[in-house]
């Protein structure tokens, strides 16, 4: 049964089922990079405007096949450009709330956790796990978590398909996929945009775009966006000053596309995006600091995070009588260096947290001094696909390679180097200085994929159609890793090869939908998705008591019903759906025995359901109505004994084993930390919040010489549970509401547009996320919301 809900969501769920459970221009995925995605998000980038005859129909690629969106047999939202302009979206981050059981929890450093129906990724801070929902710009596969924080660049609409996506998009998308669609350049049009905005908080947010065709074959566009404000929160801890910022933005990214296109059955698209973002990094606020002030924060060291990425990718497509081929390449490069405060206190603080009677002391600080990542990826998919008839299929084949390499230090020590920068890499092993390091890690992981998929959709009858696909995913990892300064000589950093991993897998999608009239559709389908295994550094160096070399991929069986129907004259839209999760082996982080043997386990079975109901309705000529709401409920369903970095601690200092007493006596002070393991059968699946949803209320009309566009929108994020351990004192995250206020007015003949916006009307403090760091001192942080921003723009378009 769902959990009892309390008179504010209960409020949310009723009223938005008096308003129609409006969804707000749901959309479908679109295909890998392909143009006719590309076309499509053009046509809906107005968010799916009324016509005379009332809501419009919107044509979507989903399952890459051209379709009306009330006809596909997939639960499936996306946000047009103009709302995420009006929402103040500028990243990933900002999704939460507009997507039903959509999730996207802050982790440490620049990580974003993205979750979908409670399926993401329980490995923070381990760039070399796959994630649960799969990233995508243009259909290109995006390999590391980090560079999900890039802002949005040139942007048509922001794509979500929820449940997984086992044959399309195959592994790491367990709980979904994400693909972001940008504008792609046009053939014979000479078009351009420039806007600039200004804030509080010292905001400026500035881009230009300009499509210009080069003949009646060529075409390229052009777009650059910078954005900057000052820091929501501060540090008042740190030397040299009281108010460190962070939560700041300095970001600029650019983009360059062309397209050839010698006839209208052959084309070759070029993209290129960059990033580059240079700040103080996220502000994330232990549960222990003693100042109740949210935005202030009682800590000491000064955090930074620089994200740099870059992406290439080629689309050829060529269409014949019987069937259009495509090929589609990418190479991408990620680089990411993060610092921030691990122990979110200031020295003394933090001292009087770990002090002893034992021995007689404690630590002063524990901070990560460096988390660099460095990622370098390239794709290669080739797929072919039927032209017209009542067998619409498509076969393809997908290659994907990786290395990420990680160089990680983190200091822990009772003295008074609070700042001290990252050891050299040649750093030799007896250094005075390795002796602070709490922990280190050198690794490079290889990945190499390849997949070979194959669905197709067959009309029984005119009005039933079956859908059945199937993927065989082979994945196979190798690298080195050192971790923990455990050389005896040369550096005291020496990686040495990790034990291989392989891993095979058969995914696929099995589907029925009946279209009972032209407005009127129910589906139910059975999709199992899948995510690879991987390696554990510290256990194949023999660094850990009960944390395996390796650990094992993750399933999930997807059963779901939904239907899609248009009502009252085709301006009322309400969409349905309902499914049930059976989840197998989940990947978590958890704690060893032995000190500094953290990895990656399996957490044997969990089951999730849910219902979404999302839909639109055209009040009169002048009002619209959105929104949506889901219900959702997961818990663990089998015996697992996890072990709690924090609960694990303290069995070690109450068994008298705190600091270096521990090596002294090893084998007690082990089975200590081993006893503290408790049973997860029966928790909540992290990440699920049992209620979220939004409402919002257009207005559009004709004032004076020009058009005015009014919205108000309401937001709902329920409370979860941040990690499947559910300890109460660190793992319950609250929920929060927000409202967004949008003013826009266009004069008639002058292209120009005024806008306004508020967002976080009300300047609530609501909690974005709850942070359990799985290393070190195992601190517990919250990071919010941004707090009330007032912005006012001037756009000009041609």
């Amino acid at each position: 049964m769902f959990r009892i809900i309390r008179a504010t969501p209960l409020s949310l769920a009723a009223g938005i089922s008096l308003l129609a459970f409006a969804a707000g221009s749901a959309q479908a995925q679109s295909v890998l990079a392909g143009a006719s995605a590309v076309d499509a998000a053009a046509a809906n980038s107005a968010g799916s405007a009324p016509t005379e005859d009332g809501l419009s129909d919107v044509v979507v690629t989903a399952e890459r096949r051209d379709i009306n969106l009330q006809q596909a047999p997939l639960t499936v939202s996306a946000i047009t450009a103009d709302q995420l302009e009006a929402a103040n979206i500028t990243d990933i981050t900002g999704l939460n709330g507009s997507v039903p059981g959509l999730v996207v929890a802050r982790s440490g450093g620049g990580e974003r956790i993205i979750s979908i129906r409670g399926i993401g990724s329980e490995t923070p801070e381990n760039t070399n796990t796959q994630p649960g929902v799969s990233y995508h710009i243009d259909g290109v596969y995006i390999f590391n978590s980090i560079a999900a924080s890039a802002a949005f660049i040139d942007v048509a609409q922001v794509e979500v398909l929820r449940g997984p996506q086992g044959t399309m998009f195959g592994q790491g998308s367990t709980g979904g996929t994400i693909n972001v669609v940008t504008n792609q350049p046009r053939l014979g049009s000479y078009t351009g945009s420039a806007s600039l905005g200004l804030g509080n908080y010292d905001y400026f947010e500035g881009d230009a775009a300009l499509n210009v065709p080069i003949g009646q074959t060529f075409a390229v566009r052009g777009a650059i966006q910078h954005l900057k404000h000052d820091g929501y929160a501060s540090a008042t801890g740190v030397e040299g000053t009281t108010d460190y910022e962070l939560d700041d933005a300095d970001e600029t990214g650019w983009r360059l596309a062309s397209i050839w296109a010698p006839t209208d059955k052959f084309s070759i698209t070029l993209n290129t995006i960059q990033y580059d973002s240079d700040t103080h990094g996220p502000a994330q606020k232990n549960i222990l600091d003693p100042n109740p002030d949210p935005r202030e924060l009682t800590q000491d060291y000064p955090g930074r995070s620089v994200v740099d990425t870059e992406l290439y990718s080629a689309v050829v497509k060529w269409e014949t009588p019987w069937a259009t081929f495509k090929s589609i390449s990418s190479y991408q490069d990620l680089h990411s260096e993060q610092a921030w405060d691990a122990d979110g206190l200031t020295a003394d603080l933090f001292y009087a947290l770990t002090y002893s009677p034992l021995t007689f002391g404690g630590d002063r600080y524990d901070h990560v001094a460096l988390w660099q990542s460095d990622t370098k990826s390239y794709t290669q998919e080739f797929n072919v696909s039927s032209s017209n008839g009542p067998l619409q299929w498509i076969l393809g084949g997908v290659y994907l390679h990786s290395k990420n390499s990680q160089y990680i230090v983190e200091y822990r020590a009772n003295d008074d180097n609070i700042v001290s920068p990252p050891l050299p890499l040649d750093t030799p092993w007896n250094d005075p200085l390795v002796d602070t390091v709490a922990y280190a890690e050198l690794s490079s992981i290889t990945r190499e994929a390849w997949a070979a998929y194959f669905q197709g959709s067959y009309d029984l009858t005119d009005q039933l159609s079956i859908t059945a696909g199937l993927r065989y995913n082979h994945d196979q990892y190798s690298g080195k890793s050192a971790s923990n300064g455990s050389a005896t000589s040369g550096n005291y950093l020496n990686p040495e090869p990790t034990p291989g991993l392989t891993t095979k897998e058969v995914t696929g999608k099995l589907a029925l939908d009946y279209q009972f009239t032209p407005s009127n559709m129910v589906y139910v389908s059975y999709t199992r998705g899948f995510k690879p295994g991987g390696i554990n550094s510290s256990a194949s160096n023999g660094g850990s008591f009960t944390i395996t070399p390796t650990y094992k991929p993750e399933t999930v069986d997807s059963f779901e019903i939904g239907s899609k129907n248009r009502f009252l004259n085709n301006t009322l839209q309400l969409n349905a759906s309902a499914f049930l999760y059976n989840y197998h082996d989940m990947q978590f982080l958890e704690e060893d025995p032995i000190l500094y043997g953290e990895g990656t386990s399996n957490a044997p079975g969990a089951r999730i359901y849910g219902l979404e109901l999302e839909g639109s309705w055209l009040v009169t000529d002048n009002w619209r109505l959105e929104g949506s709401v889901s219900l959702l409920e997961g818990e663990f369903n089998e015996d697992y004994y996890a072990l709690d970095p924090a609960k694990a601690s303290a069995a070690q200092i109450a068994a008298g084993y705190p600091g270096y007493l521990f090596w002294t006596n090893f084998f007690p002070a082990v089975l200590a930390r081993d006893a503290a393991r408790a049973n997860i059968n029966g928790n909540s699946v992290p990440k699920l919040p049992d209620v979220q949803g939004s409402a919002s209320l257009t207005y559009t009309n004709q004032v004076g010489p020009g058009q005015l566009t009014a919205r108000a929108q309401y937001l709902y994020r329920g409370e979860y549970q941040y990690r499947l351990f559910n300890e109460s004192a660190y793992d319950t995250t609250p929920s929060y509401s927000q409202v967004n206020l949008f003013l826009r007015y266009e004069p008639e003949d002058t292209n120009l547009n005024v806008t306004f916006r508020v967002t976080n009307l009300f300047d609530k403090d609501g909690v974005n996320s709850r942070f359990s760091d799985p290393y070190g001192s195992a601190q517990t942080m919250e990071t919010y919301i941004p707090p009330r921003q007032f912005i006012a723009s001037i756009g000009y378009r041609f």
